[in-house]
């Protein structure tokens, strides 16, 4: 099964997934239409795998989507931005 990533507002935070298992997150911090991201994990045993790459572009591209727009607070998503130029679109200096 191909992992996924969703939202879970409730939770304030992005998921990513395979079947029940959680495989990963991304934490955020809504302000209006603005995603702040405050912390980024993956599961140990899945460190090296891609899919806190593939956690960060689902999850931009789900803000993208919304037409949103985003703090990357967390360095991983901050440094995952600044290799993949095609979405600096998307971040918002902190007000």
């Amino acid at each position: 099964m191909e992992p996924t990533v969703i939202d879970v507002p409730e939770d304030s935070r992005y998921e990513i997934r395979d079947g029940d298992r959680r495989l990963g997150l991304a934490a955020y911090q809504r302000r209006g239409d603005q995603v702040v991201f405050t912390h980024t994990e993956v599961d140990s045993s899945e460190e090296h795998s891609g899919l806190g790459s593939t956690l960060v572009r689902g999850a931009l591209d789900d803000v993208r989507a919304h037409g949103g727009t985003v703090v990357p607070m967390c360095s991983f998503v901050r440094g995952w931005i600044e290799r993949h130029p095609e979405y600096q679109d998307l971040v918002q200096t902190e007000r």
